[in-house]
């Protein structure tokens, strides 16, 4: 399927959404008609007699009108809606919109498909007491000329009949929504031709609908209706020669997608993530990691992935046998077009098989908080992010443009199975190496995004020691300079414990020049650590160091051929772990400390 299949079928197997209201939620439009926003709203009797009027209630949220094909396309021309209007086209001060609107509700109030309310609000728009009726609620102001001061302010009625159980809202009455659908495909004379995505012979538009996504305005996803520009260039005589699509394929495609845009849709950077299943099955989003729901935090790694493949196997046992999963990814170079930048379609249990694996590469020990896989947002901003004090919290803010751009090779590594960008990659490594530079809270976040993803990038080659299974004493000079500089800094900071004082320590401060350079910096800092500090703890602490110190050296004087050799990224990854063993260490002392103390 395409997308324009996907979200015609996605719409047929909504029937029961159609005109529905929730809180928090977008209704899904009926065919011929629209969502939008309206600000004042007039209650009228049935005879057409002005009642009330005022502001729209917002917890309606925006609510549900019927449009033709011209005036849901509108720009600068006039178009007039069938029934919820502006102002501008009810007032009767601009005579050609005033015609166009009252000719149009006559049309159709005379049809056999008429409605009761209709002659009421025709009634009250032909008696033109509107302006006056508004301004007396203190609801608009006029200029000098008699003229509204906004006359684009949206209408919508509510017409009071107590013999009918419809609700008085113009915008929830299904019967006068049905009303309209029958009226107006009784007016169109269509073109008959192959609709390509319902495989059905059935009425050709070439006028689609905007506003799909709220955020991009007027953009459409399809255009084909100009007869003087350079739409074809030169490769096709006329639209029909591209793609064909009905009119009633095309008002549920983008009625469907816009519901889904509206109440499942992510929006990074200005561009909109949508995953979801055509028949109305829940998915996980693509932008965030599957194990989400658990209420405690997870520590060891084996407990981790067992966690994780709980979660894979609840989602896969509530997916229904050969569901689908459709993630597309919309943004508008131009305020008039709106592009599918990215679309994807596979079964569900697949797809969630996909974020699952994900998670399971590319994920760290994240301190108090357990292991976790960090969200794709949260590594695109802290490649690309630049520090900012927000609300007193420092965070990484990344410049729209590169956010979606970045997002979207995100979303598509973890769909596709593709390997993590070696450029993303690298850029974490530089800032992680730079810790002088950023917030104390906000490097180890880095700290902790940078592991997970070095992890996710050597998956292929590290099968046997994901999800942190690494050897302490693996022989590997990058990874052993890791620990090293973690057994530094922690000699150092048991120091300053003991003396109260909070201050980084030489090691994070040389942390740089070390990794080009690790041995000139050990020694330098080593001798720092000798000279000031070791000879202050107790001795126990200082045997530890000793100990770890002489250790690692030994490993290091024999995998190192060239102990000054630049290090790679995995000496993050032997920090990380070291200084994990170390607060493992002493969260089980302090454990032991305690059970003591009960006996």
């Amino acid at each position: 399927m395409g997308l324009l299949q996907s979200a015609y079928k996605t719409y047929c197997a909504a029937g029961q959404e159609i005109g529905k209201y929730e809180e928090g939620k977008q209704p899904l439009a009926p065919v011929s008609h629209m969502i939008t926003a309206a600000q004042i709203e007039i209650t009228l009797d049935q005879e057409g007699k002005f009642i009330t009027a005022a502001a729209a209630d917002k917890t309606d949220g925006k609510i549900i009108i019927p449009v033709t094909q011209e005036s849901a396309g509108r720009t600068a021309a006039p178009a007039a809606h069938p029934l919820c209007e502006q102002i501008g086209y009810l007032c009767g001060k601009d005579e050609e919109k005033y015609q166009l609107y009252v000719t149009q509700l006559e049309q159709w109030n005379a049809s056999p498909w008429s409605h009761p309310k209709l002659q009421s609000v025709l009634n009250y728009v032909k008696s033109k007491q509107l302006l006056s009726d508004l301004v007396r609620c203190g609801l608009i102001t006029l200029n000098a000329a008699g003229k509204p001061e906004k006359d684009k302010l949206l209408i919508c009625w509510r017409i009071l009949n107590a013999d009918s159980d419809a609700p008085p809202e113009c915008w929830r009455d299904k019967s006068l929504f049905q009303s309209f659908i029958d009226y107006y495909a009784s007016t169109q004379n269509m073109l008959q031709d192959l609709c390509m995505v319902s495989g059905a012979v059935t009425g050709i538009t070439d006028q689609h609908p905007k506003g799909v996504v709220p955020l991009y305005g007027n953009a459409k996803i399809i255009s084909s209706n100009d007869k003087v520009g350079f739409t074809y260039r030169g490769r096709f005589e006329d639209n029909r020669q591209t793609a064909t699509v009905s009119y009633e394929v095309s008002q549920k495609a983008h009625a469907a997608l816009r519901w889904l845009v509206a109440n499942q849709g992510t929006i990074i950077g200005g561009r909109v993530f949508l995953c979801w299943n055509p028949d109305g099955v829940q998915l996980p989003r693509v932008n965030m990691p599957l194990r989400l729901s658990k209420s405690s935090a997870v520590f060891r790694p084996s407990e981790y992935r067992q966690d994780l493949q709980r979660t894979l196997l609840g989602e896969k046992e509530r997916l229904p046998q050969n569901a689908q999963a459709v993630i597309a990814a919309f943004d508008a170079a131009t305020t008039g077009r709106l592009s599918v930048t990215y679309y994807n379609e596979l079964l569900a249990s697949d797809f969630v098989q996909r974020l699952h694996d994900w998670d399971e590469s590319c994920c760290w020990n994240h301190g108090k908080f357990g292991v976790q896989s960090p969200w794709l947002k949260n590594i695109v901003d802290c490649a690309y992010g630049v520090q900012r004090v927000q609300n007193g919290v420092a965070q990484f803010v990344t410049d729209d443009k590169v956010l979606r751009q970045q997002m979207q090779r995100m979303v598509a590594c973890r769909v596709n199975r593709a390997r993590m960008p070696a450029d993303i990659l690298c850029r974490l490594v530089e800032r992680t190496s730079n810790p002088m530079a950023y917030d104390e809270g906000l490097w180890r976040e880095l700290l902790f995004v940078t592991c997970a993803v070095i992890q996710k990038y050597h998956a292929p080659m590290l099968k046997e020691e994901l999800c942190m299974e690494w050897k302490l004493d693996r022989k590997d000079p990058s990874f052993q300079y890791g620990r090293l500089l973690a057994v530094m800094e922690r000699a150092e900071a048991d120091y300053y414990g003991k003396t109260n004082e909070s201050r980084q320590t030489n090691a994070l401060k040389s942390l740089t020049a070390f990794k080009k350079t690790p041995w000139k910096v050990f020694e330098r800092v080593n001798e720092k650590l000798e000279s000031a500090y070791l000879n202050r703890l107790d001795k126990r602490s200082r045997n530890r160091y000793y100990r770890l110190r002489d250790e690692i050296v030994a490993i290091l004087c024999q995998c190192c051929e060239d102990l000054n050799a630049p290090l790679n990224e995995f000496y993050l990854v032997g920090y990380s772990l070291q200084r994990n063993a170390f607060f493992e260490s002493k969260d089980s002392n302090n454990q032991e400390t305690t059970e003591n103390k009960e006996e």
